[in-house]
């Protein structure tokens, strides 16, 4: 019996904010870690109608503890550089460059603790065309090319096989539960069972659902909420030539410059973004308009923008993409187009590496554990 759980004694700073960088949060205070989530002393005015301080929305941060912050001031900077001395982990979900600004990026924290972990997600990279542009979860399936097999020749684009049952729900689960379980046996000297199943993965990947449910922002039956399909505003439409385009322009800056650029500003059905009674109409008055032209005419009156866009990707348009070339997203081995790895770390290779022939390094391999390899081939075994 473990009486400390895998990540105990490990300490997390987490930047408050909305989406997947909470989920990270809460999955390591999951485990054991001690995460402290700094928040703001002042809500933004600018983000999205959701309230993290209610409990139907905030329960991913279970187990965490809390501090707010005003970031602006003078003394915030000492003062996080102080937690950061004392901690491992640091996470953050900010646009690039906001942690610099507040006088907060990696060089003035790991100044402080040179062993600090600086985690950072955002959207579309650090750098890249697109870095500084506002998207929501949709636009990045677009535009990666993951959406693009979610759709059929009568159907819109959506959310396509294996991502989140096979991929989320298994293998990232697996990794997870694999790291936290070597971490833990590295203190104790004592091994054990993972068991990660894609079902329960599935569900742990659904958090932030259930707290769209759990306040009311997604329903049953489903096609009724701005995250399901109801919302003109968030959507997938196709365009004059067949091909098709994402929007999710969640928070009320992106949605006005979304409707500005679109012109739409004097039509009564898109004066209010919450009018669920006008969403109806607003998807059919939006349908006929982005089918008016062609996708290229759209991206090039909103891509890179705040109004949370994107072109949905064939597998072959994404390898081509600029932003995607800027962020090396995709990397070619004896021919074959496959995704590069998502993070990056130092010392990674830049790079993919080749496949080997079955069998290769056998004789290797036999020979590192001091066998007689030309002995062992002669029975066969290998």
């Amino acid at each position: 019996m473990y009486q400390q759980a895998p990540l105990a004694g490990v300490t997390v700073i987490e930047m408050e904010g909305i989406g997947p960088c909470p989920v990270a949060g809460m999955m390591l205070a999951d485990m054991g870690a001690r995460v402290i989530l700094v928040g703001r002393k002042q809500a933004s005015d600018k983000a999205a109608a959701i309230h993290p301080g209610e409990r139907q929305q905030a329960f991913y941060h279970r187990g965490k503890e809390s501090i707010n912050i005003d970031l602006k001031h003078p003394q915030a900077a000492p003062l996080m550089a102080q937690l950061a001395a004392q901690a491992d982990v640091l996470i953050e979900g900010f646009r690039p460059g906001v942690m610099e600004r507040l006088g907060l990026g990696p060089e003035v924290l790991m100044a402080a603790n040179e062993k600090l972990v600086y985690g950072r997600l955002t959207g579309w990279g650090q750098d890249g065309p697109l870095a500084q542009a506002a998207g929501h979860d949709t636009n990045y399936q677009a535009l990666s090319g993951a959406m693009y097999y979610g759709g059929a020749e009568h159907r819109v684009p959506n959310a396509p096989l294996t991502l989140v049952g096979d991929i989320g729900g298994g293998t990232m689960m697996l990794l997870w539960g694999v790291m936290c379980a070597l971490w833990q046996a590295q203190s104790s000297g004592q091994g054990q069972v993972v068991d990660a199943a894609m079902c329960n993965g599935s569900a742990y990947l659904s958090s932030l659902l259930w707290m769209m449910r759990n306040t009311g922002q997604i329903g049953e039956p489903a096609g009724q909420g701005w995250a399901d399909g109801a919302a003109p505003w968030s959507q997938t439409y196709v365009c004059a030539d067949g091909l098709h385009i994402n929007i999710c322009a969640l928070e009320p800056p992106f949605y006005q410059l979304l409707i500005e650029q679109l012109g739409l500003t004097d039509n009564p059905l898109f004066a209010k973004q919450w009018d669920k009674s006008a969403w109806a109409q607003a998807r059919q008055v939006m349908a006929a308009l982005f089918a008016s032209q062609t996708r290229q005419h759209w991206c090039d009156l909103l891509e890179g923008s705040d109004a949370c866009f994107a072109p949905v990707l064939s597998m072959t348009e994404a390898l081509q993409h600029p932003h995607n070339q800027a962020r090396n997203m995709f990397w070619q081995q004896q021919g074959v187009d496959q995704p590069a790895p998502a993070v990056r770390l130092a010392g990674m290779r830049d790079t993919a590496a080749a496949v080997p022939d079955s069998g290769a390094e056998s004789e290797a391999i036999i020979a590192s554990l001091g066998l007689d390899w030309q002995a062992l081939a002669a029975t066969g075994v290998v």
